[in-house]
């Protein structure tokens, strides 16, 4: 209503000053290109509320449309991050399982020529995978980055008792300290076993690196 009083005044005043105008102008050649602007001036007053309404609906508009694509695009962000973060834990997951796999598979090839040529067996395995692995490859070594084996002595088979020798102590030599583990020729071992390249292979003993 406020809008409505306020055009009407406009209206009003703005006749009366064109009134008071055309009766201080002198009756030249100029008076009728005056009174063309004035009529345009008033039927540009006449026509506000259309433009108003025009310029609401436009503005609503466009605020609707960018409200819109602003919760759609929140939407598909959100989605995105979780589909990333799902493919991530399916990626971790898969290679677990895969490390844990191939794992088994190299202690199997590795123990008995490790046994039989420097008395040592694995007793753990650190592997790292690369992130891009295909479970579906039939060739899975050449995703490995690194591995590293732990070695220890071979343990006696369950129920097995260990042939004791005579055991002579002489206290005027130093006790025998811990042998050292051949790491070189233990990676060329595995290099040969395995088919990996002897810079991703680490060698440690049990409880601490050679």
């Amino acid at each position: 209503m406020d809008i409505l009083i306020d055009w009407v005044t406009q209206i009003i005043l703005f006749l009366l000053l064109a009134s008071v105008v055309d009766l201080l102008i002198p009756a030249t050649s100029m008076k009728k290109y005056i009174k063309l602007t004035v009529g345009l001036i008033l039927i540009l007053i006449f026509l506000k509320p259309v433009f108003y309404l025009f310029d609401m609906d436009v503005k609503q508009s466009l605020q609707a449309a960018y409200t819109e694509m602003t919760n759609e695009q929140t939407e598909k962000n959100s989605l995105e991050n979780t589909v990333e973060m799902k493919k991530s834990e399916i990626q971790a997951s898969q290679r677990a399982y895969i490390g844990e796999q191939m794992a088994v598979q190299l202690k199997e090839l590795a123990n008995e020529p490790l046994k039989k040529n420097y008395q040592q067996q694995i007793a753990d395995m650190d592997l790292q995978i690369s992130d891009e692995v295909d479970a579906a490859d039939e060739n899975l070594k050449k995703n490995l980055e690194k591995v590293t084996v732990y070695l220890q002595e071979p343990q006696t088979e369950e129920g097995g008792v260990a042939v004791v020798e005579n055991v002579v102590i002489d206290t005027d030599k130093p006790a025998a300290e811990e042998t050292e583990i051949n790491a070189e020729g233990i990676k060329n071992l595995l290099h040969d076993v395995w088919e990996v390249d002897k810079e991703k292979i680490t060698i440690a003993r049990e409880g601490g690196a050679s």
